[in-house]
């Protein structure tokens, strides 16, 4: 597959959302909480607490939603200043409790309409960062679809940034650097290569530690899996001193663009 064919995968409206990974991984036990405790519900973003095997955990993911309807109410995934602050409200609780934090991201970008710029969109998204690259607590950031731009990173300032093999994460679509670059969104497939958003490409460069499959909608054992290497992946970060945890996130993102000697 190209660059640009794992844009198109990334994009596809039958693949597994975020409502979807918590339901296989969590079923039940996944307790969803409301608003931001300023303004309003945002159900771009779905929040709660879960249990993973034994293990009490905070879950934030974006959900695009799963047809017409869905998406509408969701936003396409676009999430408003109160959706980025009541994910930063479920981990200051996470953090409060020593809970680990599981963040699922599909998103195209933060919203951005005049409505969110009035209610300080570019804040909510930068007091996220700032907080979550000192949260006193594990995290675990998968990007199951679309990573697009600061509405991604805004939940993914994490100890490990996963991504699934078809997820794409960059700091603008292919359409838009090609239109800024050769005011020409055609030529999206040259940007795509370009801007080097696949999952291999970020690993190799050190942004992600980790690629996983794809899963299908049938495949429990997949998600099982999946369950077990986020649950020793917390048990190795919970066995760290918080001042060990924050200083080995830091150094994480320090060392990202930095030439391996």
């Amino acid at each position: 597959m190209t660059a640009y064919d794992k844009v198109m995968a990334a994009r596809d409206a039958n693949k597994l959302t975020s409502v979807d990974y918590i339901s296989k991984m969590f079923g039940d036990s996944f307790i969803e909480l409301h608003g931001d405790r300023r303004f309003a519900d945002d159900k771009a973003i779905v929040a709660g607490l879960a249990m993973l095997f034994d293990t009490p955990v905070t879950v934030i993911g974006i959900e695009k939603g799963r047809n017409t309807k869905e998406r509408i109410e969701r936003n396409f995934g676009q999430a408003h200043p109160e959706g980025y602050r009541k994910a930063l409200r479920l981990m200051k609780q996470a953090e409060k409790f020593h809970r680990p934090i599981l963040c699922l991201v599909d998103t195209s970008g933060a919203y951005c309409g005049i409505s969110a710029e009035e209610r300080g969109q570019g804040q909510a998204i930068a007091e996220n960062i700032l907080e979550m690259s000192t949260l006193k607590t594990p995290i675990l950031t998968i990007l199951i679809g679309e990573g697009g731009s600061g509405g991604a990173l805004a939940l993914a300032v994490a100890d490990e940034v996963w991504m699934l093999e078809n997820a794409v994460y960059s700091v603008i679509s292919p359409e838009g650097c090609a239109s800024i670059l050769w005011k020409d969104s055609s030529k999206a497939p040259q940007a795509a290569e370009a801007l080097k958003l696949t999952a291999q490409d970020l690993f190799d460069l050190g942004v992600i530690e980790r690629i996983i499959r794809q899963p299908k909608a049938e495949d429990q054992a997949m998600f099982e899996s999946l369950k077990l290497l986020i649950s020793r992946t917390f048990e190795k970060n919970l066995a760290l001193s918080s001042d060990e945890l924050v200083n080995a996130r830091y150094e994480r993102f320090r060392k990202i663009g930095v030439p391996a000697e």
